[in-house]
């Protein structure tokens, strides 16, 4: 189905664990899945001008951008990432997403919203470091794994119809009003 929808793109047919010969953390099509991956644009979050956290106002200024092949998150922080993978989600499907356990062992949560029906674009990754130690990410490896429930019917409303706000997001978004 993914293939044919052109519904991942770059896909990967098979599930990758390592890459020149190097052990990578697994990517690609899985049982029943599809492994997905952070790219190297990383937003990492710090309090250096004291701001609060508000949804409804949130501040690129507690943000430091990196481009990188690892992020270091600080303890008991988080970081943005977005995915290397664009997706383009059926009118008749629905999906969530799920930290990999490699990570969940760590202790970072890995936290993605549901892909909703027609909605498309690079997800935007939270990646939660619980830790009292630093905690490294690291790109263009498998960070979460996407599962896809397909409907018998389409959908009455899609995302897309909603002029949903995250439509066609390109890079890490922040939270939109």
């Amino acid at each position: 189905m993914a293939s044919q929808h052109g519904m991942i793109d770059p896909f990967e047919p098979g599930q990758v664990s390592s890459v020149d010969g190097n052990r990578v953390i697994s990517f690609g099509t899985s049982s029943y899945g599809y492994d997905i991956r952070c790219s190297n644009e990383f937003k990492i979050f710090t309090n250096i001008n004291a701001a609060t956290v508000d949804p409804k106002n949130f501040s690129e200024d507690s943000f430091v951008d990196v481009n990188s092949d690892v992020c270091i998150i600080p303890p008991n922080s988080f970081a943005l990432a977005r995915t290397v993978e664009y997706f383009r989600i059926p009118r008749s499907v629905l999906t969530i997403c799920l930290g990999k356990s490699t990570y969940a062992r760590c202790g970072v949560i890995v936290n993605v919203t549901p892909f909703e029906p027609e909605w498309e674009g690079y997800a935007t990754l939270e990646f939660s470091n619980t830790t009292p130690l630093p905690a490294k990410i690291y790109a263009n490896e498998g960070v979460a794994q996407v599962i896809f429930f397909e409907a018998d019917d389409h959908c009455e409303t899609s995302y897309k119809d909603r002029n949903g706000k995250y439509q066609g997001q390109v890079g890490v978004t922040l939270p939109v009003t």
